[in-house]
């Protein structure tokens, strides 16, 4: 599965990025946000120790056209808004990927840009139950640990295996654990400086 991650910076212009940096303490939360002609109809959630004035600010904000408080509690409201300006829905758009709800923001600032894209790595996904086994009760063991607090010996007498086994066994988890993560690991980019070029004197 592919994760991309965000770093959405909104600029001055868009109500959300005005009333937060406005009312830096508050959490906005954008609970659904819909893209229409021309404008777009969101979903917030406020909490703030006083949401009047964040609520005033939302309404007198010159891209909402309207606004409504769906629900109110202590320190929370809940409002619709229709603003003309769909931030959210432009951002994913311009970054091809979609923005999974809720969004979170708080006292906000410029651009937005793609930190990165990458493949979600579950590493172990392919072992079996038995690899499995012997792995957790070497790593719950310490056999991993620097310095170990556990021999291969002892962690087959407690799988009920031969020290030969034991050792086979690992070896294959390992190899398949590394080969998964790899995989998913960007290659050297060309201009890489090797150790031996870094300008650090190594001991040999």
């Amino acid at each position: 599965m592919a994760q991309a991650r965000l770093r959405v910076d909104i600029p001055d212009g868009p109500w959300v990025g005005d009333v937060s940096r406005e009312f830096p303490d508050a959490r906005f939360q954008v609970l659904t946000a819909t893209p229409d002609d021309g404008a777009g109809f969101a979903l917030v959630r406020v909490t703030a120790d006083d949401t009047d004035p964040i609520l005033d600010a939302i309404a007198d904000h010159d891209t909402i056209t309207h606004s409504s408080v769906m629900a109110e509690d202590d320190g929370m409201i809940t409002v619709q808004v229709e603003a003309l300006v769909p931030l959210l829905q432009t951002v994913a758009k311009r970054a091809g990927v979609p923005i999974e709800m809720p969004v979170e923001i708080r006292d906000v600032g410029a651009d937005f840009e793609v930190e990165y894209v990458q493949k979600r790595v579950n590493p172990g996904g392919s072992l079996t139950e038995r690899q499995r086994e012997v792995l957790f009760e070497a790593v719950d063991r310490g056999y991993y640990d620097v310095p170990r607090e556990t021999t291969l010996t002892e962690v087959a007498d407690h799988v009920g295996i031969a020290k030969s086994t034991c050792s086979e066994v690992l070896q294959r988890v390992e190899r398949t654990i590394v080969r998964e993560f790899v995989d998913d690991l960007p290659r050297r980019p060309v201009g890489f400086e090797s150790p031996e070029d870094d300008g650090i004197e190594r001991i040999q």
